[in-house]
């Protein structure tokens, strides 16, 4: 009985411990946006908060912040002056009895292009982060680059079908240069039941053929299941196809921004196939399954953990600027609509909007959690 809670602890920790370290970092970034863009507006923040609930600790720095850490680490907050709560609600009452200097100091108070820039600093730091770790990623470590030559053909496959034959090298797709067997597998991973066209050399001749890859579930290295598209042919092993490719400075930024710029793109395309019933939604993860993935990832070393962080900080930047009110899109949308009427929404008009977005966000994290449940289920 010992040994088995001893095993259910160390499980825990295994577990717990990466996760609520690679959410702290991505929630401390996404917050500190708010907070730096809110000082420089001449903003005064009362709290910087990581975590909910609680506090387990707080010191006060020299402009009268309280950076506090609360007992639930599934998020944070900044709270500013003038503000009714930690969604950044104006307390009307207490803004109509302020003086023109205190408004000044109030995030109420401020222009609305300021506003909006406070609110977007969030997700555009999580977007830097990103950018920042797959930069410092290709540019301290580079990255093996396999040519994107076939070396074998699949029976039965979508390869054999259009026509690929062994040794033909693959220069584009759709318009795309391809530069590595990686960057042709990204591609078809995305576009299962797609026809590409694929531009070829083939004994000293550019040709182009044309492959359809084929829907099929396949389990990651954490053990989750993907369905991607598969056109079945295999790179080649052999030394002289095989190189490691070193990054400069701007190379290794163009690489980060593009790398990011294709979670976006997947994470888009991905919504976008649920909205038209070509994906299912048993994809979306909730923490139980981030959770066991960054255990997972620690397993594998700290690069892979690495690479969780980014992804997940990107995903966290893209779900806050959905335009559904108590998100920063939902400010934002707010704000736009307030620059084009030259007035903001109703006090009304807004209560009723951020209790729409409070059952929209807790129906999304049920569902992510039940789908969590769910795979533990199905492994």
């Amino acid at each position: 009985m010992l040994q088995q809670i001893i095993d259910f602890v160390q499980s825990a920790l295994l577990y717990s411990l990466p996760y609520l370290g690679v959410l702290a970092v991505v929630i401390f970034i996404h917050e500190m946006g708010h907070f730096l863009v809110a000082r420089w507006c001449g903003v005064k923040v009362l709290t910087f908060s990581m975590g909910f609930g609680p506090e387990l600790w707080h010191r006060f720095d020299k402009h009268g912040t309280r950076w506090r850490l609360a007992a639930v680490p599934l998020g944070g907050y900044v709270k500013f002056y003038g503000d009714e709560n930690a969604a950044s609600a104006p307390a009307r009452d207490k803004l109509a009895k302020m003086s023109a200097k205190e408004r000044r100091l109030s995030f109420s108070g401020q222009p609305v292009l300021k506003r909006s820039a406070i609110v977007a600093a969030g997700p555009i730091a999580n977007f830097i982060l990103t950018i920042a770790i797959f930069a410092g990623t290709f540019y301290f470590v580079g990255r093996p680059i396999t040519v994107a030559q076939v070396d074998r053909v699949a029976e039965g496959s979508a390869a054999q079908k259009a026509g690929f034959q062994v040794r033909d090298l693959i220069l584009a797709i759709d318009g795309s240069t391809i530069e590595s067997f990686s960057d042709m597998q990204r591609i078809v991973r995305i576009s299962p039941d797609r026809t590409l066209n694929f531009r070829v050399l083939r004994d000293g001749r550019e040709i182009d053929v044309q492959a359809t890859p084929q829907r099929q579930e396949v389990k990651d290295v954490f053990g989750q299941v993907h369905r991607i598209g598969i056109i079945g042919i295999s790179r080649s092993e052999a030394a002289g196809d095989v190189r490691h490719k070193n990054y400069g400075l701007g190379e290794a930024l163009v690489a980060g921004v593009q790398e990011t710029w294709f979670v976006v793109d997947r994470t888009f395309d991905y919504i976008g196939g649920v909205i038209t019933g070509r994906e299912s939604a048993d994809q979306i993860s909730g923490p139980i399954r981030i959770a066991q993935v960054s255990g997972q990832a620690a397993k594998l070393g700290f690069d892979v953990l690495l690479n969780l962080t980014a992804v997940l900080s990107v995903s966290i930047g893209l779900l806050n600027l959905f335009p559904i009110p108590l998100l920063d899109g939902g400010h934002l949308l707010y704000y736009a609509i307030e620059a084009v009427r030259g007035r903001p929404l109703s006090e009304k008009a807004q209560e009723f909007g951020f209790r729409i977005g409070i059952a929209l966000v807790l129906t999304l994290m049920l569902f992510a959690t039940w789908n969590d449940i769910l795979s533990f289920n199905r492994s």
